[in-house]
């Protein structure tokens, strides 16, 4: 049952990012007086990664993700920072809507998880089937309900049932309603510990889990298997997993190139607040990383669309990937020596 349709306006600043919950986690900081970049918010939180899970599936084929499970950059700032949040699932779609309007009823600017495949104001060739992107919900105003999603520009708008329908978008990892918010701050916080404890997490991640499909094993892994898809799976099949891998590096929510350049950004924020002047030279090692992305997409993307030149295969491809991973452990290597 709808609550009240009165119009409610958060003094919340909207600010746009590169990613979503990045952008929603350094936006409801930021309303709460704890200014940090998007680079450093992502760094906090270890949001840097890569695995590659062909037992999962996304639109059919294999899911492979350049950062932690969906909403772990939020849960790892705010604990690192002494943040308290709420955080909420519901099976029932009218409770979910009554208890965000209840939160705005309350001014608490709140975060929720939706598919972006019905988001109306998404221009349609941005859809996709997608349910693990974050917006903030800051009020109601005729009748609709105000939405900050920090990958547009401006303030936007859905209506009640738009709303409740992304909330409960179906497929791969539903969102089920979930929201969250922050409840209380703390007296004061160590941001340097913070740091230090985001890099030594993200370095343990790259490094050392000991399954090889993660981190930089899961380069590795996916490299190898890479040059045996057109063998294996057919031209056909192997070129819509080679797609599946430029969607996922260059447009779903889960980063690639652009994640090494916002890591890139916050160990240069982190080279100041530290005063350790060597993680400015690790930065521009994860910069060069981060190329390498951009070229390995180029070459697959070519693939995919069937315009190769002589240097273009799976085979070269492949052993772009394994570029990225020596690169990205002798990066991690220097990484997980920090200290305070």
């Amino acid at each position: 049952m709808k609550t009240s349709n009165k119009d409610i306006k958060i003094d919340f600043k909207h600010h746009q990012a590169a990613h979503c919950e990045n952008g929603v986690t350094s936006n409801l900081l930021k309303y709460h007086n704890i200014n940090l970049s998007e680079a450093m918010v992502f760094g906090l939180g270890s949001g840097l990664f890569f695995s590659y899970m062909p037992f999962i599936k996304l639109n059919g084929l294999p899911v492979i993700s350049f950062r932690p499970w969906p909403g772990m950059i939020f849960n790892r700032v705010t604990k690192r920072l002494g943040v308290n949040i709420a955080r909420f699932k519901f099976k029932d779609p009218a409770s979910s809507m009554k208890a965000l309007d209840d939160n705005l009823e309350r001014g608490i600017p709140t975060g929720c998880l939706v598919g972006v495949y019905h988001l109306t104001y998404f221009p349609q060739p941005f859809r996709f089937h997608f349910n693990a992107h974050n917006i903030v919900v800051t009020g109601r105003e005729n009748g609709e309900y105000i939405i900050s999603d920090p990958i547009m520009e401006d303030i936007e708008h859905l209506t009640y049932k738009d709303l409740q329908r992304v909330r409960y978008a179906k497929g791969t990892y539903p969102p089920k309603g979930r929201m969250y918010h922050i409840e209380s701050l703390p007296a004061n916080y160590d941001l340097k510990e913070a740091i230090i404890k985001g890099i030594k997490k993200t370095s343990k991640d790259m490094l050392n889990i000991p399954v090889p499909l993660f981190g930089v094993k899961g380069i590795r892994y996916l490299a190898r298997r890479l040059r045996k898809w057109p063998k294996k799976l057919g031209p056909k099949k192997a070129s819509l997993y080679l797609g599946q891998m430029v969607r996922m590096l260059e447009e779903i929510g889960t980063g690639g190139a652009g994640f090494r350049f916002i890591y890139a950004a916050f160990l240069q924020e982190s080279a100041r607040e530290l005063n350790q002047p060597w993680l400015e030279e690790v930065s521009v090692e994860m910069t060069d990383a981060g190329d390498k992305w951009r070229e390995f997409a180029l070459i697959a993307g070519r693939i995919f669309k069937n315009r190769t030149g002589a240097t273009e295969s799976y085979n070269a491809a492949a052993d772009v990937l394994m570029d990225i991973a020596d690169r990205e452990k002798k990066i991690f290597m220097r990484l997980k020596q920090i200290n305070s």
